[in-house]
């Protein structure tokens, strides 16, 4: 598969002016990484060019992930549609006229089969943006690995599997929190394990920032959620350098340039303190957050849609300079539907311009020492600290989340900044100042209702030729080692591995750990 050319970093101005790697002091690579966690940042390795993607049927999706990947793409993520994320197989009641819409359907292994089709696991990071039935499409990845021959350790990717921020911000679970809490737990041992290469899991604020956030409660929410996962990891009996390592986060890169880099700049600061003095690791490689960044979708607007471009170019730009790891561009069209080829290409050059022509990978963190900069990770810091101390009185995130606390924060920062637009106190151009009659026509990717009726008669047909009696073995060994208490892994990918489907293995769970209804935050 061709690669782009990404190595390369020119480390002099068009001027012909040497760059020095940084400037001033600490250096980046040192403790508390507020500068960035390698010593030398882009110069070393360019962040994971990864755009998000998935429509319709996994034969269509998979098209698409061998062009972009032609176009120079360094990483696949997975957008699944709304079944999937919910545990439902095509063709079940709640799935009507949502198969496919605004991801790919996947109700089997036959499906992520398809999906991986002629893409090496052992050579393409992969990364998967799902919570509640993550440890089935987990599964499901690692069987299509057996299949391609490809060891456990030899694979690379994140699963995003945070299922606290569902209940904070999303809204797509299954079960109550702490039976969801034991599930994330089981994936992030078994992979801890067995798949030492995996992220387990993606702590995740871009869903929280989406729900209308402000980026001091992104950060805050999202840090209380990590050490959340850490004190529920450790109960189980890992060792916090056994797995703290492969922690990963999950940022919105939003409008206020500013803000955003020293929201970047807190969290590694935070999270060096918090592991090393809360948890006491010793190995750095726990102290030094990891994360992947996308471009804000809820800033896009459906008015003036190729004003999107300017808006994402300016938001990758402040990821890149907030130093992350791995980055998604939003695709202009999003406001309207799923990215059709030239916007999703777009949006890859932008990574593609700011990696290769804007001279901003050759130096790192180059705002630190800006007064503005610094004043502002200070503050954000402090005020997102706020938050964790209040979150930690209430006894942790779970029972914060049942007093419906980081809910009405959200909801009331929401509001705030709804009026705020209303009343043209922050102007959205092309929304509320600088509108045009005639906002012109963009093409949209059409999403045909026949993939659904694919992906209900594949369904069909593999319930047909399948063994029902190794699935029905699978399931109860599945249901077994609920109610016991034993990781559940195994016998998901057992499950898996006789193509039990996302929805039949989900509702074996749901027999042992019920559902969940949330209360109203206001």
């Amino acid at each position: 598969m061709k690669r782009g050319a990404t190595e390369s970093i020119v480390a002099r101005t068009l001027s012909d002016i040497p760059l020095e790697s940084h400037y001033g002091t600490p250096a980046p690579g040192e403790f508390p990484y507020t500068r960035g966690i390698h010593p030398a940042m882009y110069r070393g390795k360019l962040w994971t060019m990864r755009q998000f993607s998935g429509f319709a049927t996994p034969e269509e999706t998979n098209r698409r992930y061998r062009y972009l990947l032609e176009q120079g793409q360094t990483g696949l993520s997975v957008a699944f549609d709304l079944p999937t994320l919910m545990g439902c197989d095509p063709g079940d009641d709640m799935a009507l006229g949502e198969v496919g819409k605004c991801g790919v359907s996947i109700a089997s292994l036959a499906d992520m089969e398809a999906l991986f089709e002629q893409i090496p696991l052992d050579r393409v990071s992969v990364s998967m943006t799902i919570n509640s039935p993550a440890p089935v499409i987990f599964a499901m990845y690692l069987a299509v690995a057996e299949k391609q021959g490809v060891r456990y350790e030899q694979l690379n990717g994140t699963l995003q599997n945070d299922i606290l921020k569902e209940y904070i911000a999303q809204k797509e679970f299954l079960y109550p929190p702490r039976p969801s809490m034991r599930l994330v737990t089981d994936v992030i041992e078994f992979a801890t394990r067995h798949v030492p290469k995996y992220n387990p899991i993606s702590i995740s604020g871009y869903h929280i920032r989406e729900a209308g956030s402000t980026a001091v409660q992104e950060l805050a929410f999202t840090l209380r959620d990590g050490i959340e996962y850490v004190e529920w990891a450790l109960e189980r009996g890992l060792s916090v350098d056994g797995f703290a390592p492969r922690l990963s986060f999950f940022f919105n890169a939003h409008n206020d340039f500013f803000e955003e880099i020293a929201k970047y700049r807190a969290a590694r600061r935070m999270w060096a303190h918090i592991m090393r003095g809360r948890f006491n690791a010793w190995d750095e490689r726990s102290w030094k957050l990891r994360f992947h960044a996308q471009t804000a979708g809820c800033s896009l607007t459906w008015q003036q849609p190729y004003n999107n471009l300017v808006r994402t170019a300016l938001q990758a730009l402040a990821a890149v300079m907030g130093g992350t790891q791995s980055l998604h561009t939003n695709s202009l069209d999003e406001a309207y539907a799923l990215p059709s080829e030239q916007a999703v290409t777009l949006a890859l050059r932008t990574q593609q311009i700011i990696a290769a022509e804007s001279g901003v990978p050759a130096v790192a963190d180059p705002l630190g020492g800006s007064h503005l900069v610094e004043a502002l990770t200070d503050e954000v810091e402090n005020r997102a600290q706020d938050y964790i101390r209040r979150i930690d009185e209430m006894g942790g995130m779970i029972p914060a989340i049942e007093r419906n606390f980081p809910q009405s924060e959200i909801a009331e920062a929401s509001y705030r900044y709804q009026r705020s637009v209303e009343e043209q106190e922050r102007v959205i151009v092309g929304v509320n100042r600088f509108v045009q009659e005639d906002e012109g026509h963009i093409e949209i990717l059409q999403i045909d209702q026949q993939a659904e009726q694919a992906q209900i008669g594949k369904l069909r047909r593999l319930r047909e030729t399948r063994s029902s009696e190794r699935v029905e073995q699978a399931l109860a060994a599945l249901r077994k080692a609920a109610e016991s208490g034993e990781n559940t892994m195994p016998h998901i990918l057992d499950a898996v591995r006789a193509y039990a489907t996302t929805g039949e293995i989900c509702r074996a769970l749901a027999q042992v750990f019920g559902t969940w209804q949330e209360r109203s935050a206001l």
